[in-house]
């Protein structure tokens, strides 16, 4: 018979009596995954991905390599290698609460041991069952491409998030009903195949025989079991969301009231982040923990009809000196973590304002009142992007083709720039911008004279990319050339001032997707900032050498990218966020520039955070830490 109730009274009683050998293990699993596994893992996948010979960091281009053959192999090497270690460590965990409870080291050391040997079970446990899962995915993904490039195929992604025209409900009408089919499908699937890991753990026997006989044992059972791993996943999910508004709602007010003295605030602080990240190493423990005891759990009651045993008596209980150092080592860790958190927060924010398409949600994208107003709201940099026309010259226009804005299906660069003087790409934004034109970059840059710089994204047809960059760089050349006429000719220094710096090349910065395009640039123009723009990038690709900035999405900038930007000693740009919150988060990871398309708003969050004292500011960046 299984209930969860009984499944929730063995599962809690496991862990108590198995605690410290289960912490000890993975301790013990970790140190082993740190120092040999997971290195050897990204070192083979990185010799993978270096034979692709570029890196990848637009999402056309990952879908183009991961359906080459040698993509598509390395995508199956990485996936296996990852579930292999899982897999390993959830063993281990196995082999340590399914036995009888003992001095808590050995007991670690031996399901350790026993889990090594086991390799060559796990390893082929791992090729059937995530193979299985993974040839049940590929039809429902095959088919969502194809429906994604059906509805949304012609639309700039950006404008896609931002907007969400019909389409896209209309896409996720359709994909969402494959997506449910196919989780209900892998969900049967995992119930039937639950107990196969502890079969193969505890006793030894080969992938084939561990699934049919977890099939066989599961057999109308899976109601209870799924009712079990549901609320397992839920009280997963719930723990850290928890901890994190408890420390967010309860303890961080508190803080408040301490005095705004480093004396105080400091300990206090430390105090405070020792305490969370104790919890969160508990939660992070519980939660790789528990499945493990769930399955051992299951597989007792099902392979052998018997309750999880009681508790046995304390024999040899005391944890030994190994084990309390170990545990020793675990709030020195802590102390450690929080001592590294507290000095890692700069008090200082110099984060540049660059406002994506100038401010794009008060005016029409990539016109001239959207840079002008970019300017009036406070942005260091306005990002514009720029494409080449037909003859040559360089206009501030996005897509390839003028149908989001306008209705025309033709390219950009078919037409001549005085046959794009016809077209109005303001009327779709409101009547306020009826009949505005598609600029070229030198009014762009007339526009910015004295008062700011452009950012200007590079954006060429196939075949055109270095016409695109000379044409560029010639356009910033005569700006500055007009430039210092300007300053020969000023009578006054306010008239110097509307002239505009003479450095154009120094002042403004280009941006790309394309790292061949930034060898082109720095062949031309040395002195030219460049930032590469990149959706991601595949670790072991990148030459982080050749470029002065990475814009990142801003959910994909994480602290070792801000490590890694220190050490080669570029800039980190996160794109495109328009929540004060997230922009706060983004300030106190230390990011270098937040692109927007609401640049008052991060001026004014600006503001308010230089108006703070440092006390203040550093419970500021306290409950960033928390929210990241």
């Amino acid at each position: 018979m299984l209930a969860f109730p009984q499944l929730s009274r063995d599962v809690l009683r496991t862990l108590r009596d198995h605690m410290r050998p289960l912490i000890a293990y993975h301790l013990f699993f970790t140190l082993l995954a740190s120092l040999l596994l997971l290195p050897a893992v990204a070192w083979s996948l990185t010799r993978l991905l270096a034979r692709f010979g570029r890196p990848v960091i637009t999402n056309a281009e990952l879908v183009d390599i991961l359906m080459s053959v040698g993509g598509a192999l390395w995508l199956l090497a990485a996936i296996g290698l990852t579930f292999l270690v899982l897999y390993l460590q959830q063993a281990g965990m196995i082999l340590v609460s399914a036995r009888p409870r003992d001095n808590h080291v050995r007991l670690a050391f031996e399901a350790l041991w026993w889990t090594l040997r086991r390799l060559p079970q796990l390893a082929a446990l791992v090729v059937v069952q995530v193979g299985a899962h993974l040839l049940l995915v590929l039809p429902v993904a095959f088919a969502i491409a194809w429906l994604y490039g059906l509805f949304l195929g012609g639309l700039d992604p950006y404008y896609v998030q931002r907007v969400r025209p019909p389409a896209l409900w209309q896409f996720l009408a359709i994909s969402l009903p494959l997506v449910v089919v196919w989780a209900a499908i892998a969900a049967t699937l995992y119930f039937r195949w639950i107990l196969a890991l502890p079969l193969v753990a505890l006793e030894g026997i080969w992938p084939r025989q561990a699934l049919a006989r977890s099939h066989r044992l599961t057999h109308g059972r899976k109601g209870p079991i799924a009712v079990a791993v549901i609320a397992l996943l839920l009280v997963i999910i719930a723990l850290p969301l928890m901890a994190t508004l408890l420390f967010d709602r309860l303890f961080t007010p508190m803080l408040w009231w301490l005095p705004e003295r480093n004396a105080v605030l400091i300990p206090a602080t430390l105090a405070y982040l020792t305490a969370y990240v104790l919890l969160t190493l508990a939660i992070t423990f519980g939660g790789i923990a528990a499945n493990a005891l769930l399955s051992t759990c299951l597989y007792l009651r099902l392979a052998h009809r018997e309750q999880r045993p009681a508790s046995p008596p304390p024999r040899d209980a005391h944890p030994g000196r190994l084990a309390w150092a170990l545990e020793l080592g675990v709030i020195v860790f802590a102390l450690s973590q929080a001592w590294l958190i507290v000095n890692s927060f700069e008090l200082r924010d110099d984060v540049a304002n660059i406002a994506h398409r100038g401010s794009s949600m008060v005016a029409p994208e990539n016109t001239l009142p959207a840079v002008r107003r970019a300017l009036e709201d406070g942005a260091d940099y306005v990002e514009i992007d720029v494409k080449l026309t037909a003859d040559d010259q360089v206009m501030v226009y996005h897509d390839r083709t003028l149908r989001r804005l306008t209705g025309d299906p033709r390219w950009l660069g078919e037409l001549t720039r005085k046959e794009l003087e016809a077209f109005d790409v303001g009327s779709w934004f409101g009547d306020a911008f009826q009949g505005e034109r598609i600029p070229g970059l030198d009014e762009a840059l007339v526009a910015v004279r004295g008062r700011g710089a452009l950012m200007i994204d590079m954006k060429p047809d196939s075949g055109r990319e270095v016409a695109l960059v000379e044409e560029v760089i010639a356009v910033l050349h005569e700006e500055a050339r007009w430039r210092r006429v300007c300053h020969e000719e000023a009578t006054n220094a306010e008239a110097a001032r509307a002239c505009g710096v003479i450095d154009v090349i120094g002042e403004m910065r280009l941006a790309t997707m394309s790292p061949a395009l930034i060898e082109e640039v720095r062949a031309r123009e040395p002195e030219l900032r460049v930032t590469l723009l990149a959706q991601l990038i595949l670790p072991g690709t990148l030459d982080r050498h050749s470029f002065d900035a990475l814009g990142l999405r801003h959910n994909r900038i994480t602290e070792n990218e801000i490590r890694l930007a220190r050490h080669y000693g570029y800039e980190v740009h996160a794109w495109t966020i328009n929540d004060r919150a997230r922009m706060s988060q983004l300030i106190d990871l230390d990011v270098d520039a937040i692109i927007t398309d609401r640049p008052a708003l991060l001026a004014e969050l600006l503001d308010d955070r230089r108006e703070l004292g440092d006390g203040a500011l550093l419970l500021v960046k306290l409950r960033n830490w928390l929210r990241h």
